[in-house]
């Protein structure tokens, strides 16, 4: 019994802790768009370049 009256009040202080945490990151706006982070993850962008789509060293001029 000594163990319940000491445990039961620090699980219940973490599920509350937890839940405002919660609720601090639904109003930071976390969970805001998750549509568009889903999507973004099919846009393909090639790394380096210059932000044009060509592979470093690649001109935009073909021989």
């Amino acid at each position: 019994m000594n163990g319940v009256a000491f445990m039961l009040p620090i699980a219940l202080g973490m599920g509350l802790l937890g839940l405002a945490a919660f609720f601090w990151s639904l109003k930071g706006g976390q969970y805001g768009d998750l549509d568009g982070a889903a999507a973004r993850i099919l846009i393909d962008e090639d790394e380096g370049g210059d932000g044009h789509g060509e592979p470093d060293g690649a001109s935009g001029t073909r021989p």
